[in-house]
């Protein structure tokens, strides 16, 4: 009789590459729609005003920034196997927890902005009212983590949301008629150049707990260490471009209202963007940018909880330990939400100033573990190319830190 290999032994490692492909694109589209949140649409849609096609240049060099950022740190900590505060107190002791403390506390106002956008998000899409919406979207996130699964299942609904959110913009931008030409004219020649908007948005995309989501949700998928580097590098690069493609196709999908002479309200539902989706199509606009910022909002939910608690927990920590404690912590964020009804504006500045502070520390830290601690890559030899890109993009996130500084005096 022939023998046949056991279904279990043959599967095995084909269900490993599985889970693998699987975690290494939940780690691109946790980063990338970590960055795509309420302020991010907010962003966006405020700066297309008032730049028009101009805006086109600040987005084009963010995202080469971005791109230089996302690359050094993706790199770093995925031939290290270490989290970006296990490196932190490796380089100096007590930095690491420093980098922590600063990432959480962040991490919990901007997820009270969060749940703020879910509730906003379900109000345009069905018109329910924002705080029960919030809370609907805070249980849906909690149930994620507590799901037998929850890393499968947080891999899974980012792809699907971040993927539902380009399409439904791409048909929202090719329904609003802009007009490209003269977007990629200024991409290269601007009628305008505001060093303030390309400074925010550039913020807005890798600063605070967003710079590590992406690179710390790439550990769960072992492919870290040396023999991975070109995985781990197409992935930083890919997550950026995800990130990029919304934020160009959200830009065209305003300016084609704005190029048209619409006058976009503050205070219409959903703000200037849910206006501008409106005016481009409708009631069904608005349903759709409900869509959007639903979507852009629970996957924030998700990714700031995800990657907060991964700065108080280690690598050896048991994945459900780490999965109730993100529960707690979007409970928490959601209780909050709900007693105060909105985000406090003075809150969101604070952990603004957080983001601005965390990208020169943390990154920092990384940097100089390229540079001089070998010992820390496993015997790598760092690209001196990449290490001087990455030192200039330091140079500018000392920049928006000296800025952070300046808020938080102001405050």
């Amino acid at each position: 009789m022939t023998q046949h290999t056991p279904p279990t032994a043959a599967a095995e490692p084909a269900a490993a590459n599985g889970l693998s492909r699987t975690a290494v694109m939940g780690a691109v589209f946790l980063m990338a729609t970590s960055a795509i949140g309420p302020g991010f649409i907010t962003q966006t849609a405020n700066y297309t005003i008032s730049l028009g096609a101009a805006f086109a240049c600040a987005i084009a060099i963010s995202v080469v920034v971005d791109i230089a950022v996302q690359m050094n740190v993706w790199r770093v900590i995925g031939v290290s196997g270490k989290r970006a505060h296990e490196l932190g107190n490796a380089v100096l002791p007590g930095v690491g927890y420093l980098l922590a403390a600063l990432v959480f506390v962040g991490g919990v106002v901007f997820n009270i902005g969060n749940i703020a956008g879910a509730g906003l998000g379900t109000n345009a899409m069905l018109g329910v009212d924002p705080r029960v919406g919030g809370a609907v979207s805070a249980l849906l996130a909690i149930l994620i983590f507590l799901s037998r699964r929850a890393g499968v299942a947080l891999d899974r609904i980012v792809v699907l949301l971040g993927l539902l959110m380009i399409v439904a913009t791409l048909v929202i931008a090719i329904t609003s008629s802009p007009p490209v030409g003269q977007a990629l004219v200024n991409v290269v020649a601007p009628e305008e150049f505001d060093f303030l908007a390309t400074t925010t948005i550039i913020g807005g995309t890798v600063g605070g707990y967003i710079t590590y989501a992406g690179a710390h949700r790439l550990l769960d998928s072992g492919l870290t260490g040396p023999d991975h580097v070109g995985a781990v590098a197409r992935s930083s690069v890919v997550s950026i471009l995800v990130t990029g493609l919304m934020r160009v196709l959200l830009f065209l999908a305003i300016l084609g209202v704005v190029a048209g002479g619409a006058v976009l309200s503050q205070d219409a539902v959903g703000g200037p963007a849910g206006a501008a989706f409106s005016a481009a199509a409708g009631e069904a606009g608005l349903r759709v940018f409900g869509v959007i910022l639903w979507s852009a909002a629970l996957t924030s939910v998700i990714g700031a909880a995800y990657t907060s608690v991964s700065f108080v927990t280690t690598s050896a920590t048991p994945e459900r330990t780490r999965s109730l404690v993100t529960v707690a912590f979007i409970a928490v964020c959601a209780v909050v939400y709900v007693v105060i009804e909105q985000a406090p504006t003075q809150l969101l500045i604070f952990a603004g100033t957080f983001n601005g502070l965390i990208l020169p520390i943390g990154f920092g830290v990384l940097l100089w573990v390229a540079w001089r601690r070998r010992d820390l890559l496993h015997g790598y030899r760092y690209p001196v190319w990449l290490l001087v890109v990455g030192a200039v993009a330091w140079l500018l996130s000392l920049y928006l830190g000296y800025n952070a500084l300046l808020l938080l005096g102001d405050l």
